[in-house]
This record gives structure tokens, sequence and C-alpha cells, in this order.
């Protein structure tokens, strides 16, 4: 008896916010973080899983370093908030024909690969990463939900906490190492550098 074939997953990165905080003097995503950017880490991390292909979703700033295959999606309605980043991951998966994609943020360079497949690999349609009791992306998200997600009317910049709050049943935990801290201020920065 053969195997079901393994869902296929897009794998995208939400980089499309202003980063209001952030008063360094680039925007946060281009900030040095011992040597690379911290969008550079978390694409690198996004990448080395190797469960599908990786986008990366902009909007406010333009992101100069972008490996060769990963693909620049940009998000024109960015300063609504990250629903609307959120929608534009969901409509290149319908555009790949894609079972599930897997979404992250960019500002968070310190999760590694193993929580991205970890989350990706689940067969959960809502998972979501847990580093010790502690949820965050990444998160595995199955078409199936989608068009819940979409008929919700919620905070624009609530992204898919919105779907998470208010269906916590649906979501599975993913025990995964490493940490969820992400980059908004310069105080954030030089805990780490």
């Amino acid at each position: 008896m053969a195997l079901p074939p393994r869902p296929r997953l897009l794998i995208a990165l939400l980089a499309a916010g202003e980063g209001r905080r952030f008063t360094g003097e680039s925007h946060k995503l281009l900030a040095d973080l011992n040597g690379t950017s911290v969008v550079s880490h978390a694409v690198a991390a996004a990448i080395a899983a190797d469960i599908g292909p990786v986008v990366v979703v902009t909007g406010a700033v333009e992101l100069p370093d972008v490996p060769v295959g990963v693909e620049v999606v940009h998000n024109a309605d960015w300063n609504t908030g990250q629903r609307s980043s959120v929608l534009t991951v969901l409509d290149e998966g319908d555009r790949r024909g894609v079972d599930a994609v897997v979404i992250g943020l960019a500002d968070q360079p310190f999760i590694g690969s193993d929580a991205w497949c970890r989350v990706g690999q689940s067969d959960a349609a809502l998972a979501m990463a847990d580093f010790g009791g502690i949820p965050s992306p990444p998160v595995r998200f199955a078409r199936e939900l989608w068009q819940t997600f979409r008929d919700m009317t919620s905070d624009s910049d609530e992204g898919l906490r919105s779907l998470v709050r208010l269906h916590p049943e649906l979501v599975r935990p993913i025990a995964c190492e490493g940490s969820p801290a992400d980059i908004d201020t310069m105080e954030d920065l030089s805990q780490w550098t």
C-alpha cells in the first residue's frame, strides 16, 4: 500500500511592517545582529528547514539581499496591518496550489529550522510552535481554514492571532526549541549583540 503524498507547503516570512518602535539607523529587519541582518537569520532558518519554497512578504521596506530561490511578494496594503500580509500569503498559496502555509515573522531571528520543520510537518490544520509554554509563530495554517480567516472581521493588525483567539480548540501546540524573541526596539537588539 502506497503512502499518501506529503502535503505541499509554502513557507512565508512576514516582513511588511514599518517597524516604528525601532529607532536605529535602519529598519529593524536590516539591523545588524552578530554580523548578519535580522531578516537574514530568519530567512536562513526557513530555507534550512527544507519543507517547501520560501517567500518573504514585504511592504514598508525593500529587502536588498534576499537569497536566490526565495521569492519576494509585495503586500500593497501593508499599512493596514498584519492581516493584509496573511491574506497576501493565502493568495500566494492559492496561486501555487499548496495544501498549507507555514507563516513566521521576519523579526524573530532565533527560531531555528527545527521549529519550522516540526510545525510544518504536523498534520494539524492549525499548528503553532510552543517554546516552553510560550505560543509563537511559526504557524502551520491548512487550506481548509483559509476561508474561515478570510470571512472573519477582526482587528486588522492581529493577523492569525484573531483566528487563534476565536478558535483555540483548533490550535495544536508543537513543542520547539529556540527562542521566540523578536526584535522590535533597539533595546531588544542590544540584548542579543
